[in-house]
């Protein structure tokens, strides 16, 4: 280890200890089929009146959601969504909550929607900052308005957590992150999901599989109710994912998986992701790769690449899905192999035809810069080993 990684460390230990002083909440839940009904009480119980309700076109025309906006006065709603949201997107949602004079937010959708939500949330309490000054964590420091947050996947976890992703103008992702940005109130309603197609279902699944996983087998940020929150998460995910894809209409898989999705985001919040997040935003970024199926992909390819560094949480996770082996790096290497068994069970692919070669450079600066020092993985990645990994899924 250089003295480069000694400092990483040196400051991920600090930090986990400092982090353990700070107020971490959950967001109160409301959950069952039918759930999304009880926005307009909840919000009322908060002593809002004027929402800003961000959604995508495609949720705009669910009956069930057409239902919940006719029973609120007052809302104004923002619905030009576009994934991996740019900047631009997040300020005109926040100017527009601000023409209107809203008091509230409510996002519904998968994690576009509430990276907007979230980041035009953070532009409106700190007007005079402009979203790259707010990158980084505990940049925001004040409190937003009530917030309601909808999933209508079962994957990212943003319901739950204390970051919006957002794309700068040179195609760039970064996170802004404070804990003030933890919504308020989580709506979790399986029957949001049941239109879910096969493919979305099993890349948002894996996303929550990936938070589970790199909460888990983190350092330093750990603790017993993060560890608790993954091992269930990762549970749920191995035996109710492919369940979920073949039959889209069972509502209580379809409870279990957000219920997953929303336990890996109160884990990974307090604990952490690693590497394969610091890749999967620059895929998201340079080329519009969705983020649940980019991490699919890495996450047993960066798994199988910190070896022995991640053997023995990995062996505990092995054991929890009912796979056994006679030493400790052989479940760890079960657990991985069953990765890439249920990836290819589900259709994902192995790896990407769209990343250049010229490009490497340039990926593996951004996903350096964003997971070090800050990201507690098993073993800290230079460039040259980012390159090295992102090169085994180019094809």
């Amino acid at each position: 280890m250089n003295l480069r990684h000694v400092g990483y460390r040196a400051y991920q230990c600090v930090f986990g200890l400092g982090a353990r002083l700070l107020p971490w909440r959950q967001p109160e839940t409301i959950t069952g089929p039918g759930s999304l009904a009880d926005i307009p009480a909840r919000l009322t119980r908060y002593g809002a009146r004027r929402p800003l309700v961000v959604a995508s076109r495609r949720q705009c025309a669910d009956p069930a959601f057409r239902q919940m906006l006719s029973r609120l006065e007052g809302y104004t709603l923002f619905s030009d969504i576009q994934p991996n949201p740019p900047v631009s997107t997040v300020e005109a949602a926040a100017a527009l909550y601000r023409q209107a004079h809203c008091d509230s937010l409510v996002a519904v959708g998968g994690g576009s929607p509430m990276d907007t939500a979230k980041a035009a949330a953070a532009l409106v309490v700190r007007p005079g900052k402009a979203p790259e000054q707010l990158a980084g964590l505990l940049k925001v420091r004040r409190a937003i308005p009530p917030f309601i947050a909808v999933p209508t996947t079962a994957g990212t976890g943003s319901e739950t957590t204390i970051a919006s992703v957002v794309t700068g103008a040179d195609h760039h992702k970064y996170a802004i992150s404070d804990l003030c940005l933890i919504p308020r109130c989580a709506v979790l309603d399986p029957l949001l999901t049941v239109s879910l197609p096969p493919h979305t279902t099993a890349e948002t699944g894996m996303d929550a599989l990936t938070h589970a996983v790199e909460a888990y087998i983190g350092r330093f940020y750990r603790t017993h109710q993060t560890d608790a929150m993954a091992e269930e998460a990762v549970v749920t995910i191995f035996s109710t994912l492919e369940h979920a894809c073949a039959h889209g209409d069972d509502v209580g898989a379809r409870q279990a998986l957000l219920t997953a999705s929303y336990q890996a985001g109160v884990a990974f919040t307090r604990a952490g992701v690693g590497n394969v997040h610091a890749i999967a935003h620059t895929l998201g970024g340079l080329y519009g790769v969705g983020h649940g199926l980019a991490n699919a992909v890495l996450l047993p390819v960066v798994l199988r690449d910190y070896g022995a560094a991640a053997h023995r949480r990995l062996a505990r996770l092995a054991e929890l899905v009912g796979l056994s082996d006679d030493s400790e790096a052989d479940r760890a290497n079960a657990f991985i192999d069953a990765i890439f068994g249920m990836n290819a069970r589900l259709g994902i692919p192995t790896g990407f035809t769209c990343i250049r070669e010229a490009d490497l450079p340039q990926m593996a600066a951004w996903a350096a810069k964003e997971a070090n020092p800050t990201y507690p993985v098993p073993v800290i990645y230079d460039r040259a080993r980012f390159i090295r990994v992102i090169r085994q899924v180019m094809q």
